[in-house]
């Protein structure tokens, strides 16, 4: 989590599958706390702060699995969002790829 704050508006490179979907779980206990004790408002504020480091950690995580950051566009189209939940949940590309090496090693 803190590593996604501190990569605020870094794009580049690559982030493992655990540090994007703590972030995500982060933000999901983060709504429901909010909602919990009726303050949605108060999620808002919270959202536009993290929605830039939320971009920037889905980026990295595709750059991980070899594709370019630009696959965050096909979230568009309602239906083919399951291609890049497909994306986000393989795993890293062993090997060093444009984006870096496998932040595994």
């Amino acid at each position: 989590i803190s590593t996604c704050i501190k990569k605020y508006f870094d794009f580049s490179g690559r982030a493992r599958r655990s540090e994007y979907w703590y972030f995500v779980l982060f933000n999901v206990l983060v709504l429901i706390g909010f909602l919990f004790f009726a303050l949605p408002e108060f999620y808002g504020i919270f959202y536009l702060f993290v929605l830039i480091p939320s971009l920037s950690v889905l980026v990295r995580r595709l750059h991980d699995t070899g594709k370019s950051g630009w696959w965050i566009l096909i979230s568009l189209i309602p239906i083919l969002s399951i291609v890049l939940f497909f994306f986000v949940l393989i795993d890293s590309e062993s090997k060093t790829n444009k984006w870096g090496k496998n932040p595994k090693f």
